[in-house]
């Protein structure tokens, strides 16, 4: 979190307003007491529209800037400034529109001692004035948000926000300039120069751009897959009586067909090759992952009790939403897993034969259409879906990167060439494809040397834990206090993320030479086995408690530590959860994580992953008023966000994801040997389904 010890600064800072301003303040006697004096000022400072136009009844080119002293006013300048006198005049007047635009201002917000800090105005009123003057002319709302830093050298995140509305006109220097007079004249204070009031990226207007090539190109896009799912869909229900007799190029796009897919469980006691397990576990920490995410978001919002996130932050329960980047080693630990059970038993039949090229093609087919599909719609749709004070500014949201690092996220490789990453949590793709690549290596080792295979991975994974705890020894990166561009060389890079991968890779081989074996163990080795798994996990998670609560940053060398030994300490956790279950010791957490009711979201999680953010940042970019922060009211906006993702990821499911991967299977089919005797024909995709794929399909198990 970056709010911390809030409230004692924001008192003294909440203080130095009040005693400025009363000292500047005419019309206050002299005689008054204090606590007259500090009612009055504070009462005036929240009047903000009102005590702009006291100030600019008469206003003159040069209160657009400074600089026009010396230079000749622009034809902006001009413009700006007729519609600010044409505005002035109406307001004197009482004219509807004038005052609607006085009425959408925000002010100094009240509870700043509570951490309230912003003010969303009216967003919709300032906007929708559109005052007519003639043929030629009108003056309509442009909605901004005025920044007032209060204190830059404690945090850049301490400064009072307040909705403005000025002309269209005008530019946000214009407006800059006008505010700094204003507060000049309110508080007595020079404002840092370099420090702008009002910016760009914080000004909307009515007017929307027209649609451009790439925009008009991805509806027709989606609109042809539209269509043939939908000609598909009715063909298949009114004219194919029997879904075996169903043209299979037709089947590919027919909704009824892949919601059949999505919907249909499984009794997966029937195939000893699946592990029923891995749903739950999937599935728990995607929404792990979204509800983590809900909280960053939601943490970022126009809070009104910001000192209630401070003292959040330090509870035992924002530790599970803190350390939600554990599901992240989940997946990797999954990937691995489901790489060596798949792959080696496929190789078996195959006497190790091992198709690279085909390997890396498949791959690359199933998980490119639905992130390209996903980076146009980012780009292009999402911006014109909604608007709002926030809208495409919530958090990390930045329309416009995608434009420029597109292709590195195509490439899977953009955790190392860019640092604006198109689509922020696609880096996770990234290092999952980059360890996918290495791993016809690991396959071809592990099926020629075995034992010593094992030796090996076992080395390299010590060797890059180790390399994990340097980078951040002698580098000085703490990923905690996000020092040093941690994110980059910490957390999205793919040598300090491979333990979890290769603790997968290490157990699917175990689980592959002993496949069909049942390990008898006693109560005290089955109990001794859970409480270690938990120590582990729960260790991960909590060991650093004593930091948060106290607000404290540990040393690099403890952090170093914690890192280095938790990204193996979660995975090896969770070796004993997925061995309990396959051999009859899960009790009801195999009972929970077995159930087929996860099959479905299973099937929907790699659509679920890439679009999750989609609808969190629609939702949170809609909001119009202060949000009150607390552990509910978070709750509430997960099930919504959450809600909404997965009908997101059906339509995405039918739509791109289930079509392009039939197309491929029937494009690109692989001859499959018969398996030897007592073997189940059908085995598990990392998908979760029991049909039929290649031997090669290890698509990533993402949230």
């Amino acid at each position: 979190m970056v709010i911390t010890r809030l409230a004692t600064p924001l008192l003294l800072l909440f203080l130095a307003l009040v005693s400025g301003s009363t000292s500047i303040r005419p019309g206050i006697p002299k005689n008054s007491s204090s606590e007259e004096e500090s009612y009055s000022s504070i009462s005036r400072l929240r009047r903000l529209a009102v005590e702009f136009f006291d100030q600019y009844q008469n206003i003159t080119i040069f209160d657009l800037s400074p600089d026009l002293y010396l230079d000749q006013p622009s034809a902006e300048d001009l413009r700006c400034l007729a519609d600010l006198q044409i505005l002035a005049n109406d307001v004197a007047a009482a004219k509807i529109w004038a005052l609607k635009m006085i009425d959408s201002w925000g002010s100094l917000p009240s509870g700043i001692l509570y951490g309230n800090l912003i003010d969303l105005g009216n967003f919709d009123e300032c906007l929708g004035i559109d005052h007519f003057v003639n043929s030629s002319h009108s003056v309509q709302g442009q909605y901004c948000l005025a920044r007032f830093p209060l204190a830059p050298s404690i945090s850049s995140y301490l400064a009072l926000k307040t909705a403005v509305c000025f002309p269209a006109s005008c530019s946000s220097a214009h407006m800059d300039s006008m505010l700094r007079g204003l507060f000049q004249n309110l508080l007595g204070i020079e404002l840092d120069p370099n420090e702008s009031l009002v910016r760009d990226n914080t000004c909307q207007t009515a007017e929307r751009e027209p649609y451009d090539g790439l925009t008009i190109f991805t509806i027709v896009v989606i609109s042809i897959l539209g269509a043939l799912v939908a000609l598909s869909t009715l063909y298949d229900y009114f004219v194919c009586q029997d879904e075996k007799t169903l043209n299979p190029w037709i089947k590919a796009f027919s909704a009824r067909a892949n919601s059949r897919v999505i919907f249909r469980l499984v009794d997966t006691r029937s195939n000893p090759n699946v592990i029923d397990c891995l749903h739950g576990i999937r599935c728990l920490s995607f929404i792990w992952v979204v509800y983590g995410h809900v909280y960053l978001v939601y943490v970022y919002g126009p809070n009104m009790n910001y000192v209630n996130v401070n003292k959040w932050r330090k509870s035992v329960y924002s530790m599970l939403l803190q350390h939600a980047a554990y599901s992240v080693d989940t997946f990797f630990f999954l990937s691995g897993l489901l790489l060596v059970v798949i792959a080696l038993r496929a190789m078996e039949r195959t006497k190790g034969k091992l198709n690279v090229a085909l390997m890396y093609l498949h791959r690359y087919l199933r998980l490119t259409p639905v992130l390209a599909l996903a980076i146009i719609v980012y780009m292009r749709i999402l911006p014109r879906m909604g608007d709002g004070p926030l809208y495409g500014k919530v958090n990390f949201d930045d329309y416009t990167m995608c434009e420029n690092t597109w292709y590195w996220t195509l490439l899977y490789i953009q955790n190392y060439a860019t640092h604006e990453i198109c689509l922020g949590h696609s880096w996770y793709l990234a290092v999952d494809m980059q360890l996918y690549v290495i791993a016809p290596v690991v396959l071809i080792a592990l099926f020629k040397w075995k034992k010593k295979a094992v030796a090996a991975i076992f080395v390299v994974m010590l060797l890059l834990a180790a390399c994990l705890f340097s980078t951040m020894v002698i580098g000085d990166i703490s990923l905690i206090a996000a020092t040093n561009d941690a994110m980059k060389k910490v957390y999205f890079a793919t040598h300090t993320r491979a333990s979890p991968y290769l603790i997968g890779i290490l157990f699917g081989y175990f689980l592959h030479v002993n496949r069909g074996k049942f390990f008898k163990l006693n109560r005290i080795a089955v109990i001794l086995g859970w409480l270690v798994s938990l120590a582990l996990l729960f260790s991960c998670i909590f060991s650093v408690f004593k930091y948060a609560k106290e607000t404290e940053t540990p040393p690099i060398l403890e952090e170093a530590f914690y890192l280095t030994f938790t990204r193996m300490a979660w995975p090896l956790g969770l070796c004993w959860v997925v061995f309990a279950c396959m051999q009859g010791y899960g009790g009801l957490a195999n009972s929970f994580l077995s159930s087929p009711l996860w099959q479905p979201m299973s099937k929907l999680s790699y659509s679920a992953y890439i679009f999750h953010m989609f609808m969190e940042s629609l939702n949170a970019g809609l909001t119009r008023t202060n949000t009150y922060f607390s552990d509910y009211q978070v709750m509430l906006r997960f099930w919504g966000d959450f809600g909404f993702t997965m009908l997101l990821a059906f339509v995405a499911y039918i739509l791109i994801e289930a079509p392009f991967g039939n197309l491929e299977s029937l494009l690109l089919p692989v001859k499959k040997p018969s398996p030897p005797v007592g073997e189940s024909k059908s085995k598990t995709s990392p998908q979760g389904d029991t049909a039929p794929v290649p031997p090669l399909e290890t698509k990533s198990p993402l949230p």
